[in-house]
């Protein structure tokens, strides 16, 4: 799905595609010690498998599946889907420390690698989340003509508890102004924000 009021260029796509490879790489490379010792931690806190797959909406409305360390209970979701809330009962306790430091996060640097999402972008939405929030929203679609990221103006300014609403506005905002200066400030504040743990949940 495209969206003629938003003007890509296409030879920025190119160079963050670039950039979004070689990061990954340098990235997977330090984070791998990290999520092997978060993995021993999350067999020996619960039962359950160590990985999380999910279905995520990617760029022009194309589904794939999001890589992350589990966080929560194994049955967190036997039912609906449910958005996570401010001290969600169903996160672990080793899980919660993932949240805060953002450490859950790191295997997505392989849908980086994939090519399903960059370092920076909106945030990637579930199929139920995104119908959601587009009804109730329009417009919230238009979040989807670019990758999402792994980082986002919308995650640093906000983080996880914003409004749809504003969620939207920040990430149409970087979609119109996006440039490689608003890119190294998003990772300059990605960084403050994991060793703070604002915004987690």
């Amino acid at each position: 799905m495209k969206n003629n009021k938003i003007e890509l260029s296409r030879s920025y796509e190119i160079v963050q595609r670039f950039f979004d490879i070689l990061q990954a790489l340098i990235g997977l490379i330090i984070a791998i010690p990290i999520i092997v010792i978060s993995s021993i931690a999350i067999k020996v806190d619960t039962r359950g498998s160590i990985f999380y797959r999910q279905d995520r909406v990617g760029k022009n409305g194309q589904i794939f599946q999001i890589i992350k360390l589990r966080t929560m209970d194994m049955h967190a979701e036997s039912s609906e889907p449910r958005w996570a809330g401010v001290n969600d009962p169903r996160v672990t306790k080793v899980g919660r420390f993932l949240r805060k430091t953002r450490i859950d996060e790191l295997p997505q640097l392989i849908n980086v690698l994939k090519g399903d999402m960059s370092i920076i972008g909106p945030r990637p939405e579930r199929p139920f989340f995104t119908e959601k929030f587009n009804k109730e929203n329009p417009g919230f679609i238009d979040r989807i003509v670019v990758k999402p990221g792994l980082t986002g103006l919308a995650q640093v300014n906000g983080g996880y508890d914003i409004s749809p609403q504003e969620k939207l506005a920040y990430d149409l905002k970087y979609i119109r102004e996006r440039t490689f200066l608003l890119d190294v400030k998003i990772l300059f504040l990605t960084f403050k924000v994991v060793i703070t743990g604002d915004g987690a949940r």
